[in-house]
Parts: C-alpha cells; structure tokens; sequence
C-alpha cells in the first residue's frame, strides 16, 4: 500500500528530502541549545566575566537562528512535498476513474467516490506532512535528548527510566482505543455525502413532496451520527494531556529534588545548576516528543483506513481489456450481435441479456420498445462498449468492438439518453462536447435538425447563453433536444436515443426523425422509445421483453405477429399518445 501511494510523490521527491535534512539540522541544533545553556548558567553562577557571557549568548543566538532558518525551510519544503503529493494522488484517482467502465463504476457509489477524493486523501496529506515532518523530527529529538540527559545528569537521568516507559505506554493505549471510532466515521461520511448529494439532485422532488423535514432529519442524524464517533474518539484522546501533565511534573519534582539534594551534599562537585537546568530542558524534549509521536500514531491509523479506500480506487482494474493492436477506424455503421448474453456482473445469477441474435445494415432506423426492465438500454450500450458482452460477440463495421480503439469507436457512436446532463457552461460549450473544432454553421444546422434552432433564438444571447449546472435553467425537452444536436455534431456512423424524445411533444419529435432521414441517410439511427408514433416508420423495430426479443419486423408486420406489440400500440391509440 505504502509502495503504491509513494508514485504519488514524483516530482516532489526532492522537496521530501530536504525535508528531512533541515528537520535533522533543526534537531541536531535544538539538543545543543540546552548544553550551551548548562554551560551559561555555569558561568554565571562563577562570577563569569561580562565578554564571556556575551559570547555564550551570541552563541546561543546564533544557535538559534539556525534552527529557526532550519524549520522555516522544513515548513516550506514540507508544505510543498505534501500539497503536491495530494495533487498527484487526486489526479491519479480521476485518471484511472476515467478508464473504468460501467461495470467498476458501479462497484462505487458516487458519493463514496467524492470522499475518497476529498476527505481520504486530505487525510493522507496531513499524515505525509506529519511523517516526512514531526515523525522524523520527533524521534530525532527523543534519541538527542536521551543521550544528551545521559551526558549531561548522570544519576539524575534515572527519572526517564519511569518516565518514559509510563508515558510511552499510556499513550500507545490511549490512541488504540481511540482507533475503532476513527474507523467508523470514513464509513459514514460515504453516507453522509450520499445524503447530501441525493437532496441537491431532487430538490424539486424534495420540494413538491414538502419532504423538507424529513431530508433536514436525515441529515441531521448522519451528521449527529459522525459527530458522535468523533466526540468518543476525542473524549480518548484527550487523556493525553493529563498524562503528559503528570508525567512533566513528575519528572521536573523529581529532578530538583534529587538534584538539589546531590549540588549540597556534593557541594557542587557531582553536579552543578546548569546541569539540573539542562535536565530540566531536556526532560520538557523527551516527553513532547512522546507525545507528537502519539498524535503521529493517531493520526497515522486514522490514515491507515484512508489509504486503503484510495488504494482501492487506484488498484481497481479496468474490467474491459484493451487490445494491443486496436483498429483505429470504423468503415460504417453496420451492427451484428451473435448469440450475445450479458450480466452486469460476473456474481450476478441472473442475465440482463440472453441469446441475443440481431443484424443492422448500416443507414438503417432501428426502433425498439419494450416494458421497463426489458433490457432494452443494456441492448444498445454494449454497442460503444459501455460494458462488454459476457457471452457472445458484438460487432459494428462488421469488427469485433472488443478489437477497436476504445476513443475511436465512441467517437462513431453518439448516445443520447432520456437524463442526459448539460454542464454549467453556454450553450455553445455544450455543444461543442460533440466537436470541439464545429464552426457555427455546424452548430446551427446540427440544433437545426434537433428542433433546437428556435428556443435558442429565443434567449437573448442565444448561442452564448448560460447553461446552469445540470441544465436546470432549460425545460426537460430543451434539455433534450441541445443534447440530440450535440450528438450530431460528432457526425457519428451510428446515433442512439435511448428514450431521449420523452419530454418533447409529438409534432417536434416527428420533425426530428424526418431531420435524421433528409439529413444523416447514412448514420445508423437507433430509437428507443415508450411512444409507437416514434418509431412506427422504422425499417426495423425489436420488442424486448425479460433480456430477450420477443419479436421483431416492420410496423405493420408486428401488428400481425406480436401480441405485446399490438397491446403497446392498441393502449395508446385507445389512450391517446400524448397522455401515455
């Protein structure tokens, strides 16, 4: 796990190290201080003259200084280090985020996701900062300072004998117990930012069901839920400092005690003041560094789950296997599915799909229509590799997909799905997703074909009006109809709508097929749809029904020969389409 988060650092090796190296200067020079103070005291207790107490005390400042320029470059270098380690790792997350598939997306849920990317690795930040940092320097002084009481107190160093131990011990218990509920809260905010996302995205919901307290209640208990976690945690912890208290004044009693005692009856000569004001010193140096090296520990295990949640992100395996010598062209937009079964996942017993045996001919209107749960959208996205065939093969331009550069074959695929999202941006910016070099003539007659040209006119800066996240500042079938033209500005050899004319009115939804005939003769046009007037002039259209097909024909083929078909159609022609 640590060789893993370690190719995060990169460039910022350099900056790690020096790290190290000023923290080593800086301990170094700190467990001198209090040597050259003994030394002060001493002097001054012998009636020193006035030149050589100065130049101890410019000793001492210079001292000083160092160790000051010392951690100022550790705290520049650290900050460098950490923050760019965190930089590299996030990036590395959305990378490989970016080349799963649906079926490792799904292993995932989005709030999970933004945890990870966020709370999980501003976690690991602190704890790189912290290792690279206090748990180099905090060692470095403990050893310094154990050494340097030995030199320097003699028989009054024994009290680091008990003390260190007490405190070594009591901390490392302290943070073990505090461990568990640390644990527990990384879990919860996955729920917790789940809540919060899920209440953004169906405010109107939210809203038009009066649902306000119930989603402020359930927040709250999430909320309450980590907070809970936390305070225990906190509560454990915060016997570090009583500890640390006792143990301070234990070993500051005891050493003027027995040090007082040893300066009378030695008279000086076993061990003098400067001596006990030294211990003194380094006693306070010891016991701090027990201590930053229990909140090392704490925040280190803390950390432990973290990189475990981000190690799984960035070991997670693509579950598609790229080929090693892809094509990079498709010749048109023919389709053939050969005795194609799938399942979205290898656990699952049961088959979204089975035995599907289908030929398109490239230019061909495909319509399918089937109840819901009919698999009639996992049908059209194993087709620009979305998820891939468990048995059988998909083919497009009479090639295996599996065998296509993956950017190529999307690239001649255009999905147009009935929740397609806008992003916040103009509406030029969003069209141009489907092309990023289209002129304006392209975008005019793309938004031409899509029955878009006319509302977009409508607003006052038309191309360039702004588009709110999610598309929320546009109707539902506005919001259609710009993410048909994008579509079509990819100039795609085959077009999927995958029921994504629902928002729109019947007259508009024929004005945009007869668009896709007169103008994309050649793309391969696939509609699913809820409405039979969508798809009734289709050369082909497929019933689906529980992952297999039912039937299929022409219009009027089906009227003869499928029951379900005729049903579908016979309802809404009862029903009128347009309350369907």
């Amino acid at each position: 796990m640590l060789k893993r988060l370690s190719k995060s650092i990169r460039e910022y090796k350099l900056s790690a190290i020096l790290t190290l190296i000023f923290i080593l200067g800086e301990a170094v020079i700190e467990t001198m201080l209090p040597f050259v103070t003994a030394d002060l005291v001493n002097k001054v207790k012998d009636s020193a003259d006035i030149g050589t107490i100065l130049k101890i005390g410019v000793i001492m400042v210079i001292l000083a200084v160092i160790s000051l320029m010392f951690g100022g470059f550790a705290g520049i270098t650290c900050s460098k280090a950490s923050t760019g380690f965190a930089k590299n790792l996030r990036r590395d997350m959305m990378e490989k985020i970016q080349d799963y598939s649906f079926e490792n997306i799904d292993k995932f849920s989005t709030s999970s996701l933004v945890t990870r990317m966020t709370t999980d690795v501003s976690n690991l930040q602190m704890s790189f900062m912290m290792i690279i940092r206090t748990a180099i320097r905090s060692p470095l002084m403990l050893i310094f300072s154990v050494v340097m009481a030995y030199i320097m107190g003699g028989a009054l160093s024994t009290a680091f004998v008990v003390v260190i131990p007490v405190l070594g011990i009591g901390l490392y218990l302290v943070g073990r117990a505090a461990m568990p509920a640390f644990r527990r809260v990384f879990k919860k905010y996955d729920k917790l930012n789940e809540s919060i996302e899920e209440n953004v995205r169906g405010m109107r919901v939210v809203k038009g069901f009066a649902r306000e307290e119930y989603e402020k209640k359930k927040f709250s208990t999430a909320s309450d839920d980590i907070a809970n976690d936390f305070t225990k945690a906190e509560k454990i912890v915060a016997l570090n400092n009583p500890l640390m208290t006792l143990c301070m004044n234990f070993n500051s009693v005891f050493i003027l005690f027995v040090g007082a005692k040893l300066v009378i009856q030695g008279r000086g000569q076993t061990i003098d003041i400067g001596q006990i004001s030294a211990m003194l010193t380094y006693g306070v140096q010891i016991l701090m560094s027990l201590m930053m090296l229990s909140m090392i520990y704490v925040m280190i295990t803390m950390s432990v789950e973290s990189a475990k949640r981000v190690c799984e992100v960035l070991d997670e395996k693509p579950s598609m296997n790229i080929c090693s010598n892809p094509i990079h062209s498709v010749s048109d937009g023919s389709i053939s599915f050969d005795n194609v079964s799938f399942k979205y996942s290898e656990k699952a017993k049961k088959y979204a799909l089975s035995g599907i045996n289908l030929d398109i001919k490239s230019g061909m209107t495909v319509g399918i229509v089937g109840g819901t749960g009919s698999a009639k959208s996992s049908l059209v996205q194993l087709i620009p590799r979305l998820y891939d065939a468990t048995e059988g093969v998909v083919k497009v331009g009479g090639v295996d997909v599996k065998q296509y550069d993956l950017a190529t074959l999307r690239n001649s695929v255009a999905m147009v799905l009935q929740k397609n999202l806008l992003f916040s941006g103009t509406i030029r910016e969003n069209l141009k997703w489907g092309n990023a070099d289209a002129t304006d003539a392209e975008i005019e007659e793309a938004c031409k074909l899509a029955q878009a040209e006319e509302f977009i006119k409508s607003f006052p800066e038309g191309l360039d009006t702004k588009i709110e996240q999610g598309g929320t500042n546009v109707s539902g079938g506005q919001k259609q109809r710009l993410c048909i033209a994008r579509a079509l500005l990819k100039k795609p050899k085959i077009l999927i709508l995958d029921d994504s004319t629902s928002a729109v009115d019947t007259k508009t939804d024929m004005l945009i097929r007869r668009g896709f005939r007169e103008y994309i003769p050649e793309t391969t046009k696939i509609i699913i749809a809820q409405r039979i007037s969508s798809i009734e002039d289709a050369d082909l259209i497929l019933v689906m029904e529980n992952g297999k097909i039912s039937a299929k024909g022409t219009h009027n083929q089906l009227l003869e020969n499928s029951e379900i078909y005729k049903e579908i159609y016979e309802q809404q022609v009862k029903g009128g389409e347009d309350n369907e």
